[in-house]
């Protein structure tokens, strides 16, 4: 008799700025639209911050309508859309073209993409892995991306549009503590954020415990999303751009115990990345087999 596996989920979610890609996504197409330097906005919204006791992403939301009304740049959900497509990523996080050599002859290949390759990996090991991101950054530009499409959720700030579709203030703002929500929202399945996330649920009853969640993050930021995660059995990981100045902040948190591991935000295949992040998903499956007697 052949013994069917329960296929079970792992979750791994990602910050956005400097974790999928190397800015802030703003800085690719609106602001240089504003005709302004990415300093010079970001120095703006700490100061409208301060100045009125203010979070900083809504400072920045705020700051983004009215300078664009400001430069008279529309900012309608398809250009935050349009926005979104001038975003770049990390190596290895869009399918890649290699060329090669093999007994001297030159051959072609493409490289599936990080997304693939991590779902591929997982299915091998009889589990489902989904794509998360969790981000301070604007829902509507992740979505236009590059990949926008390959997450199961995208939890990010948004806008509300009047009648005529232009952005006119804050829908959804995502800041470095209520992150922590939306890693609870993943827990229990509730995508809906309407709907309340504190209704009792039995640990066995939810989608994706925390023990097989994996938190890819940058900065300090992230922090008590990563803290979260790791503390209930998670994993989490400190990404960098590969600069010294970012590699020791990384070690760091390393240092406090506040992730479990750190490498350079390379997501291409064979990179110490990949196998950290490989070696943790077959950790997870082995785990469920040995607990659920499979």
């Amino acid at each position: 008799m052949i013994l069917r596996q329960k296929k079970f989920t792992i979750a791994l979610c990602y910050d956005f700025d400097g974790t999928l890609s190397p800015h802030n996504m703003q800085e690719y197409s609106f602001i240089p639209k504003l005709q302004q330097q990415p300093e010079k906005f970001w120095s703006d919204a700490s100061m409208t911050a301060k100045k009125n006791d203010c979070d900083l992403i809504l400072a920045y939301m705020y700051l983004m309508c009215r300078r664009a009304k400001e430069a008279k740049i529309k900012i309608r959900r398809e250009d935050f859309v349009n926005f979104g497509k001038q975003v770049e990523f990390f190596k290895g996080l869009s399918p890649e073209f290699n060329r090669e050599s093999e007994n001297g002859e030159l051959f072609s290949e493409i490289v599936p993409d990080w997304f693939e390759r991590t779902k591929s990996y997982a299915k091998s090991l009889g589990a489902e892995l989904k794509h998360f991101v969790i981000s301070s950054g604007i829902k509507e530009m992740i979505e236009g991306s590059k990949i926008g499409g390959k997450f199961d959720q995208i939890f990010a700030s948004s806008f509300m549009y009047d009648e005529s579709g232009a952005a006119v203030w804050p829908a959804q703002c995502i800041n470095y503590t209520n992150k922590m929500q939306f890693l609870f929202r993943i827990n229990k399945g509730v995508w809906d954020t309407q709907k309340t996330i504190n209704h009792y649920m039995p640990e066995n009853d939810r989608p994706v415990p925390f023990k097989r969640m994996i938190y890819i993050g940058d900065g300090m930021t992230d922090i008590p999303a990563m803290k979260l995660v790791k503390s209930q059995g998670g994993y989490s990981i400190a990404v960098h751009d590969g600069s010294r100045r970012k590699g020791k902040s990384s070690e760091k948190l390393l240092n406090e115990n506040r992730v479990n591991f750190v490498a350079k935000a390379d997501y291409s295949r064979g990179s110490v990345l990949e196998a950290q992040v490989m070696r943790v998903i077959a950790k997870i499956a082995a785990e469920y087999r040995v607990e659920s007697n499979e």
